[in-house]
């Protein structure tokens, strides 16, 4: 079998799928790795050092989707509108593409990469099972995102984070509060603690309070119905406006008393949640941070524009997306390892084999035969085209 790794194309991302110190891992597998010239450079990682991992160069991005059996990105077209769009034409039945993928909500790319017949793995749908946790790539970006939040927000404030005495006086520390405390709203907590702040943390589910503290934070409790905040599969659900509104209004004097604010509440498939409104940014002292971990998804903030860096009210607001980006070499070598270990669940006596009774299989192949065949998927398609348009509806 042969693994092709082209280069990523959306703006501004650095990672790679699979850097060299993997390509032993694949090799006992029985996986032949083919990277396109250039592929790991913006990442750190050159070609000598592919060819020094008996990796194989290719000239061009269709020669190596022509030869690919399987190819692993970043970014599959879904996840990458617009500009990856140009690689599906380079699709073929049978082939195996695998990759964050954007599914529930890139229906029109998912359409269009089943009708050429792949085989389309997402793998931000992973089930959070124990068995998962070794691929899980959204936990692995999650820690890069939360630590890069931190290190954001310490350059952008105008304060130090720790408490320092000195012969010119004391330096009282930053207070930082980051609400949700999965993967990477613990990350950030861990930082900023590393880095002397003051920290509390927030999450809808009561159960994370001793996560929280175990880090040396503060867990800020509500009083919220908070039964219902996570779904069969680990992840957060959507939760009712009234819940919101309540949950602004509980928060507002928690934020109004940060000098940062990292935000990190996402629902998969869903616009992200506002929990932090204009009138709490008011609120808060002047020269104050917010980082918006949620931005691509429309923000957690009011305020906050995806992409951009701005100040409202005295307020910085980041609104950056793609943060495991902005630590590639990091991030390329723990995406890797999810990649390698994912492939290893498929690839049986060197050959792919796919069991669709079991559960990680089942949850991340979105299109085979043609078609969209992920239950969820589909069912936001119109019937006649889950190979190519999304219901009108």
């Amino acid at each position: 079998m042969i693994l092709g790794i082209p280069r990523e194309t959306y703006p501004s991302e650095r990672r790679v799928a699979i850097v060299p110190d993997t390509l032993p891992l694949l090799a006992r597998l029985g996986i032949e790795v083919i990277v396109e010239r250039g592929a790991g450079l913006p990442a750190g990682f050159s070609d000598d050092y592919y060819r020094s991992k008996k990796g194989t160069i290719v000239e061009s991005r269709k020669e190596l989707f022509l030869k690919a059996d399987i190819i692993a990105m970043v970014r599959t077209p879904g996840a990458n509108p617009g500009v990856g769009e140009a690689d599906i034409p380079l699709l073929r039945k049978g082939q195996i593409i695998i990759g964050f993928a954007d599914p529930l909500t890139s229906l029109v790319e998912t359409g269009k990469v089943a009708r050429q017949g792949a085989q389309l793995f997402a793998l931000e749908m992973l089930p959070r099972i124990t068995r998962a946790q070794s691929m899980d790539v959204l936990s692995s970006m999650a820690t890069v995102a939360g630590y890069k939040a931190v290190i954001l927000a310490a350059d952008y404030l105008p304060r130090l984070f720790p408490l320092l005495m000195t012969a010119a006086g004391t330096i009282s520390p930053a207070r930082v509060f980051v609400i949700g405390a999965g993967v990477a709203g613990l990350q950030a907590i861990a930082t900023a603690r590393r880095l002397g702040a003051i920290v509390k943390g927030y999450d809808v589910r009561p159960a994370v309070k001793e996560q929280v503290e175990s880090l040396g934070a503060k867990f800020v409790e509500m009083e919220l119905e908070t039964a219902s905040a996570e779904d069969k599969g680990g992840y957060a659900k959507e939760m009712g406006e009234d819940f919101i509104r309540r949950q602004r209004e509980m928060m507002l004097k928690v934020v109004a008393d940060s000098d940062v604010v990292i935000t990190t509440a996402a629902i998969p498939g869903k616009k992200a949640p506002i929990l932090i409104t204009a009138e709490m940014v008011k609120a808060m002292p002047a020269g104050s941070v917010i980082v918006d971990l949620a931005s691509e998804r429309g923000g957690n903030c009011e305020l906050t524009k995806q992409g951009e860096i701005i100040n409202v009210h005295d307020v910085t607001i980041i609104g950056l997306d793609n943060l495991p980006s902005m630590i590639p070499y990091h991030a390329s070598q723990m995406y890797s390892k999810n990649v390698a270990t994912f492939l290893g669940h498929l690839v049986k006596d060197k050959q792919i084999q796919l069991k669709m009774d079991d559960e990680i299989t089942r949850e991340t192949l979105i299109t085979d035969g043609g078609e969209v065949v992920h239950a969820r998927v589909k069912s936001l398609m119109s019937p006649s085209t889950a190979q190519g348009a999304p219901n009108a509806n």
